[in-house]
């Protein structure tokens, strides 16, 4: 079953994918699998266990199911400075 979330990217994360979100249709079953969607898609090096995940503004894990109709955020590690 496909489901149409919209995907938004974060700092280098957005660097990387060349854009701050985007509309995808996607048939994975949890995060984890629209992520590496993105990454296959935007050629992102970012390896999941790095990374936070964020579901309608509420921090996720990357083994929960998709929702048809979410935002959902890749998050990399913010650097102090």
């Amino acid at each position: 079953m496909m489901a149409t979330v919209t995907l938004l990217y974060f700092a280098s994360l957005r660097e990387a994918a060349g854009m701050p979100s985007e509309v995808a249709q996607t048939a994975a079953s949890d995060l984890a699998g629209v992520y590496a969607e993105a990454q296959a898609r935007h050629g992102i090096a970012w390896p999941v266990e790095h990374l936070r995940v964020a579901v309608d503004g509420e921090f996720a894990r990357w083994r929960d199911a998709v929702r048809d109709g979410s935002e959902i955020a890749f998050i990399p590690p913010v650097s102090g400075g």
